[in-house]
């Protein structure tokens, strides 16, 4: 999955989290079920903001949730996840930025792309995800044609840009798309009034997704002679921060003059997650970091003798009687298997192949200082103080 904001699971209260993991559920089947399995793979931590801004000013109905069946990327367990309007078009908007993403990638001959037959299937792919994704807007209200649009537009812009063009020129074709996905959000909760702030909040936030997506590829871009905005107009890593830092203040007015239902996981994601990801952009790093989710044995592994932690990972202390561990051979069978159901990247918990103990998905690492953890920090911010956003759900 991809995506800028990507909160931190020990930051968010156990309520927030298992809302945010609703919606991204959401996407996911939303996509199945509109689009096919394949479709699954337009999933991003962004396009869920759709559905939690929809959710977010609406009343909640009964059935506004469903019980999915068990998921690999949930550690085989059930869970309840967002369901209706806001789901389908955080789909349709998802699968048709992936379409242009994939477009993208063909015309730069990235990787495998290069290859004539490969660029034509992804061609074809693009082609049909554009066509999907427009028949799920239109069934919402909404012309997916703005989005096709504004990305046809972003080649041309970038052809033309030099040393001395405006690096928000280059932005705007990103900041139109997601402007209009964020606005329409108002019309299917019905709140027309929230279009205008939700609107700006929207072409705010496209303009961080381009910049923070410019950043970190620079080096990378670089290496391989790619284009990149910020290299192409000459701006500096201290003019793209002013931006981005701009673009959250923006974003945070402009969230309070939007009127929210329920507003608490719109802006812990949108004033508070998004300036951790600026943060990590520009140089942060993951608390929590490990070499992997259980890496190899350690020096004196005994696959005989019962482990009191598994190689790698976090500690995983849970508070229970140890389970006798697993021998080398059966370690290697388990961790086998939670490498092909993908729990061992994507699942919030999962037990250890060899010391049988609770660990953490290498997904799940989280960017935070753990001493801050769980805690409030809207005080040093101009959000308005903490009372309906505080992650610690009131402090």
């Amino acid at each position: 999955m991809f995506g800028i904001v990507r909160p931190c699971a020990h930051r968010l209260s156990e309520g927030l989290r298992a809302e945010w993991t609703a919606h991204l559920c959401g996407l996911c089947l939303a996509l199945r079920g509109d689009h096919g399995q394949f479709a699954r793979i337009a999933t991003n931590y962004d396009g869920l903001i759709v559905s939690v801004l929809t959710e977010a000013q609406a009343e909640r109905p009964t059935g506004h949730r469903r019980t999915a069946g068990p998921c690999p990327l949930r550690g085989m367990r059930t869970a309840p996840v967002a369901r209706g309007e806001g789901a389908r078009l955080a789909a349709a908007v998802s699968l048709v930025l992936a379409s242009a993403k994939m477009r993208d990638h063909v015309a730069d001959r990235d990787g495998l792309l290069a290859r004539r037959p490969v660029a034509a299937a992804a061609r074809r792919v693009a082609a049909r995800w554009d066509r999907a994704g427009a028949r799920t807007g239109a069934a919402l209200g909404f012309d997916t044609a703005l989005l096709v649009d504004a990305v046809g537009r972003q080649t041309g812009i970038e052809a033309l840009a030099g040393p001395g063009t405006p690096l928000l020129t280059v932005t705007e074709p990103t900041e139109t798309a997601t402007a209009a996905a964020f606005a329409h959000t108002a019309v299917l909760a019905g709140r027309p009034r929230n279009a205008a702030p939700l609107a700006e909040a929207g072409r705010l936030f496209g303009r961080l997704a381009h910049l923070l997506d410019a950043v970190e590829d620079r080096e990378a871009d670089a290496a391989a002679g790619a284009w990149n905005p910020l290299a192409a107009t000459g701006t500096t890593s201290e003019e793209a921060r002013r931006l981005c830092d701009d673009a959250l203040h923006g974003i945070r007015l402009a969230l309070r003059d939007a009127d929210f239902a329920d507003g608490r996981l719109a802006h812990v994601l949108l004033a508070h997650e998004l300036g951790r990801s600026v943060d990590r952009a520009f140089g942060g790093s993951c608390a929590h970091g490990a070499p992997g989710p259980f890496g190899p044995p350690p020096p004196g592994f005994d696959p005989g003798a019962p482990q009191d932690d598994a190689p790698g990972g976090h500690d995983g202390h849970d508070g229970h009687e140890k389970r006798p561990g697993r021998g080398l051979l059966a370690g290697c069978a388990v961790a086998t298997g939670l490498c092909c159901t993908c729990q061992v990247c994507c699942s919030s918990e999962f037990e250890g192949p060899w010391s049988r103990r609770k660990r953490e998905g290498c997904c799940n690492d989280c960017d935070c200082d753990c001493s801050d953890c769980g805690g409030c920090d809207c005080s040093g911010c101009d959000c308005d103080g903490c009372d309906c956003c505080c992650p610690c759900d009131g402090c």
